[in-house]
């Protein structure tokens, strides 16, 4: 030990000598320059070469004919001037499945303001009765405060518990209102299993991380009665031991407690980066209401549509039962859907842009994370896209920049074979329109 210790001491008088000294001994290397870091967004050139028809059919020839596409049909664009350089097919309607959520976020951020937020309220009722009132937004969060949500910057239970704490209210017990939305909480097209399977819960104006019963667990099991959960949660914050029922709020009465979600496109970018069917269809309802609409899931649909029509998009062919995708109703031709990334990417709907920034990146975040295998998909990190999954359905909207830097948008729709086999082929077109200069 005394050996050590002489040794470490020695070893730090000749570090502190080499420090202090002006000059580095014979034989030492010299210090490197410090790292720089300079993040920066470069816009992609302009006068970047254009791919041309010929050169993209011949790019994609082999990928487009694999078996395991199936029944399959699409459209490849060049978002700067909006010229269709390939297409199969592209106006038949498909089953689209998730790419549904381009029309909802597309009619969303052309129609409602981006900073939009929704407030979910604490109100009295009698005797020592609060009411948990909701606006629609599933993104309150029952996590403790300072733990991660699913959802970002989501507004949690535990502010509202704390503000009631600090009112002085003494609670008695806690009852919900979800008169915010009207009409039926479950689409007839939806299959009841996937409450427990974890696709979707019933739409109620009220709920806590989208109906999760693991909050941060995306393919958690949902619930049955989210608001009267939700309620539940509010309950234990405050350490009420009294049933959650569900009531009508009193008109007027006093608000004890409030919160907010985040703004609008951080919503959608949330929406699309995790696929998430429950937030597609609070949008929905949510630019209904804005427009004057029911608050209804239906009034959602036709929200959606009417706005994309009013900004000059052709639903020719769009049949909508839903606004998340998660009804095999639903049919879109490939058309709209790249005729949107277009608009959303291009220069013509620049609302529209705030899209992009939720799109999953292939090998890299969201729905596109387990894809695009780096060592054999040159489309790892350059493709960012929409997926879209049902049984015998798969689809993959989104943009992709060349080589020589163009950036290109894609409809892939793809039918009739298992998604285990389809989205891997799918994938293998996008990841050939970045190796390929195209021309």
């Amino acid at each position: 030990m005394v050996v050590l210790a002489l040794i470490a001491v020695g070893a730090v008088v000749v570090a502190l000598r080499i420090d202090a000294a002006d000059e580095l001994p014979p034989g030492f290397p010299p210090q490197p320059a410090a790292i720089t870091v300079d993040p920066q967004i470069r816009p992609v050139s302009a006068a970047a070469p254009e791919p041309t028809p010929a050169g993209i059919a011949a790019a994609i020839a082999q990928e487009v004919r694999a078996p395991e596409l199936g029944e399959f049909t699409g459209q490849i664009s060049d978002v700067l001037t909006g010229d269709v350089l390939w297409s199969d097919d592209p106006t038949i309607p498909r089953t689209p499945a998730s790419n549904t959520k381009i029309l909802t976020a597309s009619a969303a951020l052309l129609d409602l303001p981006h900073d939009k937020r929704l407030t979910t309220t604490v109100v009295a009722g009698p005797n020592g009765q609060i009411i948990l009132t909701g606006s629609g937004d599933p993104t309150l969060s029952a996590q403790p405060t300072g733990a991660q949500t699913f959802y970002t910057d989501a507004p949690r239970i535990a502010d509202l518990a704390e503000q009631i704490a600090k009112s002085g209210v003494a609670v008695t017990s806690v009852a919900v209102d979800t008169g915010a939305f009207t009409g039926p909480s479950f689409d007839s097209t939806w299959d009841r299993l996937d409450i427990a399977g974890g696709d979707i819960t019933p739409i109620e104006a009220l709920m806590t991380d989208g109906g999760r019963i693991d909050p941060l667990d995306e393919f958690s099991p949902r619930q049955a009665e989210p608001a009267l959960a939700a309620g539940q949660a509010l309950a234990e914050a405050l350490g009420v031991d009294a049933t959650v029922t569900a009531v009508t709020a009193p008109a007027g009465a006093a608000v004890i407690a409030s919160v907010q979600s985040a703004p609008l496109e951080t919503r959608v970018a949330d929406m699309m980066r995790h696929s998430d069917n429950v937030l597609a269809e609070t949008l929905g309802i949510e630019l209904s209401v804005a427009r004057g609409g029911p608050a209804t899931l239906a009034g959602g649909v036709a929200a959606v549509e009417s706005v994309l029509r009013e900004h000059g998009f052709d639903l020719t062919g769009v049949t909508l039962a839903d606004t998340s995708g998660l009804s095999a109703a639903n049919r879109i031709p490939a058309t709209l859907l790249d005729r949107l990334m277009t608009a959303a990417s291009g220069p013509s709907q620049p609302l529209m842009r705030p899209m992009l920034d939720g799109l999953p990146v292939a090998g890299g975040t969201g729905t596109l994370a387990d894809r695009f295998d780096p060592t054999v998909n040159p489309g790892a990190g350059w493709v960012r896209a929409k997926t879209g999954t049902l049984t015998g359905v798969s689809s993959l909207t989104g943009i992709v920049q060349t080589i020589d830097g163009r950036v290109l948008s894609f409809a892939l729709m793809s039918g009739g074979t298992s998604p285990a086999d389809a989205r891997p082929a799918l994938d293998d077109v996008a990841g050939e329109l970045r190796k390929c200069g195209c021309r």
